[in-house]
């Protein structure tokens, strides 16, 4: 089954180039493309892409605008920012904002389809490339009052393992291949952790795991 793509970015090289990769990506199809956050809304409605792919840096409506409003008007919505910007808050913001992955605008091909096989699969993706700036920046932030979940996880030394990776920006295939467990196996502990935690993104997994010492800046 193929999956629908909304292209979002001012630059029309840049989506041409997008455009280009996914066309090569079995699988996956680009059924529109927007200018600006404004554009953005309005063909989201219409179209109803399976994923939208989304610069921050924008004329008119920017990014983190657009992806705001958007998720109030549609809450399932899945979003993959695509931007040439590694500054730790602006990430933070468009993750805690609801976005479900954040890659750089020089990544891989190959990437960029891991990327969107983990928004598929109703994962979330973080670029490894900036993992470590975001545990930074959890880091700093970890300075403020503990959340409710930080005292009491009762996590396994099997899903704390699994958090680790997670936090990482490892996708569940990943997770799977590298400690030989099923795909499904994964998927149950990524839920049950979740639940436990009661955190649900990205930005708040790898907050809680700085909170509680479960990984680092030297991992």
């Amino acid at each position: 089954m193929t999956c629908n793509l909304l292209l979002v970015d001012d630059h029309t090289l840049i989506r041409a180039g997008v455009r280009a990769l996914i066309q090569d990506t079995p699988g996956y199809t680009v059924i529109g493309e927007a200018s600006d956050g404004a554009q953005l809304l309005e063909k989201f409605s219409s179209l109803q892409p399976d994923i939208v792919l989304l610069d921050l840096s924008m004329k008119h409506m920017g990014g983190l605008d657009a992806l705001q409003q958007l998720k109030a008007a549609y809450p399932k919505s899945k979003v993959l920012i695509l931007s040439m910007h590694t500054d730790p808050e602006l990430i933070m913001r468009a993750l805690e904002s609801g976005a479900h992955g954040y890659l750089l605008k020089d990544t891989t091909a190959n990437e960029l389809e891991h990327a969107l096989m983990a928004l598929r699969n109703n994962e979330r993706y973080l670029s490894p490339a900036i993992a470590h700036t975001v545990i930074n920046q959890a880091l700093i932030r970890s300075q403020g009052p503990a959340s409710p979940a930080a005292h009491s996880h009762n996590l396994t030394a099997r899903q704390l393992e699994i958090l680790r990776l997670i936090v990482r920006g490892k996708s569940t295939r990943e997770i799977a291949h590298g400690l030989g467990l099923s795909i499904k196996t994964v998927e149950a502990h990524r839920s049950q952790i979740m639940k436990r935690l009661q955190i649900f993104d990205v930005a708040g997994l790898v907050l809680f795991a700085v909170r509680e010492q479960i990984i680092s800046l030297d991992d």
